[in-house]
């Protein structure tokens, strides 16, 4: 039977859900829709391991499969491994029997429970659901109350040093080498160390004709050369060093990343205290935060505490997460995350903030140069051409590659840190050398595995939104790459396939196609970005954060291969600082746009595959009570006295219900929401004011990553109103 899928996930997100979910059933089950839930968060992928709890992202996973799928899909938490540590000891404090996380295995089972470990954390979820490839825009309702209520974008200071340090060589993309399969085979990733011995890295990887094999080597010296570089640069230039990387997603190479960071800020404490660091199990890759926690139970902590702080003040001057408690770019590594901290940053004309609380000027360090350059061209255009105007450009929209878990993102079972110098090889079944790369101990090789289904369907996705937007699609591929290379082969050959009489389709190297999609919104013309699976992470922040000054409030949706459909809402980047600030005052500033706009066309899905007429109605009222929502300007303020997440959910459905008693399209339905949409418009103030009265204490949600359920719907319900007039429906 088909159902409606709402996932419970984590953070603010799940919050919402508490205040949201109850409004979206009641309205459903009046329409006949059927909705359920499955808990795909954190915890609960983490208690599906260990056989406590039904793993609902399996389930989710095979439902994919089937043309009834329809799944709404909030933002989770891709857990790095101290947010997963974190959760871990909550799930032991509420009595759940889970292991503690091995940090160095030492027994093949500390192995198992490592490898379960590793499969509830990073991004385990996505490869899983999105089972099709990306259509992720701007709704018009977003984009005509950006141009009628425009936020700021600051300009740049005419002597702003902000820049951004990539590496010029050595790294993933300048090392990567890419073959496409004539046949299907067996590979296998060896590494033959210098001494002769071979070490099988991945053996039995199934691959089919036509599938394209990435590898590539970070190379670990070229590395802190880089580092030590840039850190002498932001030193010279006096501006804040920062590092940018997305630990959560990459949660093999860039955390390793990140403790190389690390190490190189602090060179001079590692030198003296690494010993002593490794030997109680502190790793740089878990951040100067989980080190200076871990430093008390050392004999010679303060020494080494005092160590840190002397760096801290002679040093570079990093740019802070946290001023007020002191946590740094450098405090955990997956605080800063990429495609939100960047976009933000040139937002906020090129700033971040510094030690004193105080905004300045900052070499913004991206290790890896594939993309690098995307953002400076950025940089360099708001430099010369002064910020974009919401009010008056256009917009980005993406159509990104990320079907079956289709390109480079993460890679986790084919990333390695080379245990010692020697070859790394992938090779074939018939025992022929495919791709190989010569490494060093420390080096950070990484494989890739591109599926041939997934760029046909993408290719099929971009020219469709062309010819539907009746905008310009650029493919944004470097030829000069070794993937690209091999991505654009099929694009010359597929497209052939297509009718693209009429459509302006080109192929654009990323920092070309950058300047080329900045110009056009300058005129203001819309631009479709056709892009590989990171750069459709980072460019569906990066154009939204300017244009309509969030990501959090885009429609996202997956058509799946298997004809279902899967609902994204959003970015979750802000939630914990959304959450720390409901359990101090009672106010959740979460907006739950992305959450509205997900379900008109999840309901639109519903009523076209069951032939439910009513699901249709509810998709339509929704879209038009959406449109009221963002032209009475309803969503969440920031601060405490304004509407927070629960008024803005109250005002969605308040229009929801008017909306479906005025249409005519159903009468029954009609009749159905009259009473309700009587009762909330004259209780509007009752309600309000219910929802005013609990602000600014501190809340009670019984958990971080497992909230208690009572606690936190009573926490997210607090108008007995309203939550009256919704239980009479």
């Amino acid at each position: 039977m088909a159902a409606i899928i709402y996932t419970h996930t984590d953070e603010a997100p799940l919050l919402a859900t508490y205040s949201f979910l109850p409004i979206v059933s009641a309205y459903a089950e009046k329409a006949g829709v059927k909705v359920e839930t499955r808990d795909i968060s954190l915890a609960g992928r983490v208690l599906a391991q260990f056989g406590l709890a039904d793993d609902a992202l399996a389930e989710l996973g095979e439902l994919t499969g089937r043309p009834e799928a329809n799944i709404v899909k909030l933002p989770n938490i891709s857990a790095s491994v101290p947010q997963l540590k974190a959760a871990v000891s909550e799930l032991q404090e509420k009595g759940y029997d889970v292991p503690d996380y091995p940090e160095a295995p030492a027994t093949p089972e500390e192995a198992e429970i490592r490898a379960k470990y590793a499969r509830a954390t990073g991004s385990v979820v996505n490869p899983v659901l999105r089972q099709g490839n990306s259509d992720r825009r701007a709704p018009l309702p977003v984009k005509a109350y950006a141009r009628k209520h425009p936020h700021v974008n600051k300009p740049f200071g005419e002597d702003s040093k902000t820049a951004v340090a990539t590496m010029p060589d050595h790294d993933f993309k300048h090392n990567e080498k890419s073959v496409t399969m004539p046949a299907d085979d067996t590979l296998s990733i060896v590494l033959t160390t210098a001494s002769g011995e071979r070490k099988v890295l991945r053996a039995g990887m199934k691959v089919l004709a036509g599938e394209i094999i990435d590898a590539s080597v970070m190379q670990v010296a070229s590395l802190h050369s880089f580092l030590r570089d840039a850190l002498a640069t932001a030193k010279a230039r006096d501006v804040l060093f920062s590092v940018h990387l997305k630990a959560t997603m990459m949660k093999v190479s860039d955390p390793i990343i990140f403790g190389h960071v690390v190490k190189e800020y602090f060179a001079d404490v590692f030198a003296k205290y690494g010993d002593d660091l490794a030997a109680a199990g502190l790793s740089a890759n878990d951040g100067l935060g989980s080190i200076l926690a871990g430093l008390p139970s050392l004999p010679n902590g303060k020494e080494i505490e005092a160590a840190f702080e002397a760096t801290l003040a002679s040093g570079p001057r990093l740019s802070y997460v946290n001023s007020d408690k002191g946590i740094t770019n450098l405090h955990v590594p997956s605080d800063v995350i990429v495609d939100a901290s960047m976009p933000a940053m040139i937002r906020n004309g090129g700033k971040l903030w510094g030690a004193d609380g105080g905004t300045g000027d900052t070499l913004a360090v991206i290790p890896d140069s594939d993309y690098a350059g995307v953002y400076q061209a950025v940089i360099d255009d708001v430099k010369e051409n002064g910020p974009l105007d919401p009010a008056t450009i256009g917009t980005v929209p993406n159509v990104g590659l990320m079907a079956q878990a289709a390109e480079e993102y993460g890679s986790h079972d084919k990333t390695f840190e080379i245990p010692e110098a020697g070859t790394v090889e992938v090779i074939n079944q018939a025992g022929e050398t495919l791709l190989s790369h010569d490494v060093e101990a420390g080096d950070i090789w990484r494989g890739c595995q591109t599926k041939d289904i997934p760029v046909r369907d993408w290719i099929k996705l971009a020219v469709t939104r062309a010819r539907a937007s009746k905008a310009p699609a650029v493919f944004w591929l470097d030829e000069t790459r070794a993937h690209d290379a091999e991505l654009i082969k099929k694009i010359n050959a597929y497209l052939t396939s297509h009718d693209t009489s009429g459509l302006d389709i080109k192929i654009l190297p990323p920092e070309r196609a950058t300047v080329h999609a900045l110009e056009r919104m300058r005129a203001g013309l819309d631009t479709i970005s056709v892009t590989g699976n990171v750069l459709r992470d980072y460019n569906t922040d990066l154009f939204p954060i300017l244009e309509v000054g969030t990501s959090a409030k885009m429609l996202s949706i997956v058509p799946l291969i298997a004809g279902g459909g899967l609902f994204e809402t959003g970015a979750g980047g802000s939630a914990p600082k959304h959450v720390q600030q409901l359990v101090s005052e009672n106010y959740l500033r979460w907006d739950s746009l992305g959450e509205f706009f997900a379900l008109v066309p999840s309901f639109e899905q519903y009523a076209s595959f069951t032939g439910l007429q009513s699901a249709k109605v509810l998709a339509d009222t929704l879209d038009r009570a959406t449109g009221r929502f963002l032209d009475l300007n309803r969503s969440p303020g920031r601060k405490l006295g304004t509407t927070d997440n629960r008024g803005s959910h109250f005002y969605l459905a308040l229009y929801w219900a008017q909306e479906l008693a005025d249409q005519s399209a159903d009468p029954e339905l009609a009749a159905a929401f009259k009473e309700l949409a009587e009762t909330l418009t004259t209780q509007e103030p009752v309600i309000v004011s219910e929802l005013l009265e609990v602000q600014g204490k501190p809340a009670d949600i019984g958990g971080y990553y497992l909230p208690d359920p009572e606690k936190a719907s009573a926490v997210m319900r607090p108008s007995k109103t309203f939550n009256d007039a919704l239980a009479a429906l």
